[in-house]
C-alpha cells in the first residue's frame, strides 16, 4: 500500500476546523498530520510535521493565510509545500494573491465532503485545482484589476493553437472539456498543457491561468 496523504488543516473557526479534521481523518488513503489556527502555527507545523498537503483558511489571526502560503509555496522557498486554499463562497478578496503566492489550487469551503477529498488527492498528486465556478467568478470580479494596461500576447511564445488552450484554461475548463471544444483528444490537450507550462516557465495550471489574465491572453 502506498504512504497516506498526511494534511495540515489551517483554519481558525473550531467548528470548520474540526470538521475538516473529522472529513480528512475518516479516508483510508489520508491522515491528519496537524491542526492549527493562524498562518504562523501553519508554517512552523508545516516544517516540524512535513505535509503533503495543506488546507488554509485565508482570513486567520497573528499570520494570515496569504502571507503563510507565500512563506510556504512562494518564489524562492526551497522546498515548497502543496497548499490547498479554502475560501468563501463570495469568494475571498485574497484569492487571487494566495494563487500568485504559490497554492496550487482552491475550494470553496461549503464544497461536499466528496469534491474536498478528491481536491485534496488532486493536488498531493502535483496536479493543480481549479474550481471552474470560483474561477469565472474570480476573473468576472478581479478582470479589470489582473489585466495589464497594454496587451502583451504578442510576446507570449506560443502558437496559436497553444493560446486558444491557454485562453480555455484561463476560463476554468478541463482537459476534456477544453478537447471537446477544440475537438482533439484529451491527450492532445495535456500535451498542450506541458507545452504552456514548459514555455512560460510556470509550475502548474494555476499558474498559468494566472498568467493568461495578468499578460491580457485571455478575455
Amino acid at each position: 500500500m502506498s504512504a497516506p496523504i498526511r494534511v495540515l488543516v489551517c483554519d481558525d473557526q473550531t467548528l470548520i476546523r474540526t470538521a475538516l479534521v473529522t472529513i480528512v481523518g475518516a479516508q483510508p488513503d489520508m491522515e491528519v498530520a496537524g491542526e492549527c489556527g493562524d498562518g504562523r502555527t501553519a508554517v512552523r507545523l508545516a516544517g516540524e510535521v512535513g505535509p503533503d498537503v495543506v488546507l488554509m483558511d485565508i482570513r486567520m489571526p497573528v499570520l494570515d493565510g496569504l502571507e503563510a502560503t507565500r512563506l510556504l509555496a512562494g518564489a524562492g522557498v526551497p522546498h515548497p509545500v502543496k497548499v490547498l486554499v479554502l475560501t468563501t463562497f463570495n469568494l475571498d478578496e485574497y484569492v487571487y494573491e494566495a494563487l500568485r503566492a504559490g497554492a496550487s489550487g482552491f475550494l470553496l469551503k461549503d464544497a461536499p465532503p466528496d469534491r474536498l477529498l478528491q481536491g485534496i488527492r488532486t493536488v498531493a498528486s502535483g496536479a493543480a485545482l481549479l474550481d471552474p465556478e470560483v474561477t469565472r467568478q474570480l476573473v468576472g470580479r478581479y478582470a479589470t484589476r489582473i489585466r495589464p494596461a497594454e496587451d502583451t500576447s504578442r510576446h507570449a511564445p506560443l502558437t496559436p493553437r497553444e493560446l486558444e488552450v491557454l485562453r480555455l484554461l484561463a476560463d476554468g475548463l478541463s482537459n476534456s472539456e477544453i478537447a471537446a471544444v477544440l475537438v482533439i483528444s484529451p491527450e492532445t490537450v495535456k500535451t498542450f498543457v506541458s507545452r504552456i507550462l514548459a514555455k512560460l516557465q510556470l509550475r502548474d495550471r494555476v499558474q498559468a491561468v494566472v498568467y493568461a489574465y495578468r499578460h491580457g491572453l485571455a478575455t
